[in-house]
């Protein structure tokens, strides 16, 4: 995001957002490795822009795109190519991811706004073939009982009832006992 808003902010004039990307990465979290992520989430916002800026108008309709605040314009832009581009990251996640950081980092009211724009998104987009996928995987029987769960009709015996335990057969202990006593 810190990329995104530097480059918005100095009016996409950055021409090497990768070295922008480098000198983040080496001043707020050195030695740690993305695998790439950010170049690619950066990269992917920026080759959608047209696209994603498109959403944001359409959804936002109470807020022009230049009177929302850098951060949350920023936030919105990556929420939304997560949401719409990125098939590899599952709707729901995209839109948490989105309001936590909107809640994080924007203001008072952002994670709301944050929320309410990516949910109208949300409601009118064609599902996720990721999401297809992961409803269908938590509704498999495999998932519901798990391979290591046994099944309990095995245990019963022929008979296909069960029978309670006899009553009285564990006698109540006595009230008075003198546990001092010693058992001859």
């Amino acid at each position: 995001m810190q990329a995104l808003f530097a480059w918005d902010f100095n009016n996409k004039q950055i021409d090497d957002i990768d070295e922008l990307i480098t000198e983040n990465f080496e001043q707020f979290a050195p030695g740690f490795d993305d695998h790439g992520f950010v170049k690619d989430l950066v990269a992917g916002v920026q080759t959608n822009l047209t696209d994603i800026d498109s959403y944001i108008i359409k959804y936002a309709t109470e807020w022009p795109l230049d009177q929302i605040n850098t951060v949350d314009r920023q936030i919105l832009r990556i929420g939304v190519y997560e949401l719409v581009f990125d098939l590899k990251i599952p709707a729901k996640v995209a839109i948490n991811e989105a309001i936590e950081i909107a809640k994080a980092f924007g203001g008072d009211s952002s994670g709301k706004f944050v929320n309410g724009v990516l949910g109208a998104i949300f409601k009118e987009m064609e599902p996720k073939q990721i999401d297809i996928d992961n409803e269908n995987k938590a509704a498999s029987p495999e998932r519901v009982e798990g391979p290591e769960k046994k099944d309990e009709s095995a245990i019963l015996t022929n008979t296909d009832t069960v029978h309670p335990e006899p009553e009285n057969q564990v006698q109540p202990l006595e009230e008075n006992v003198d546990e001092t006593k010693e058992v001859e």
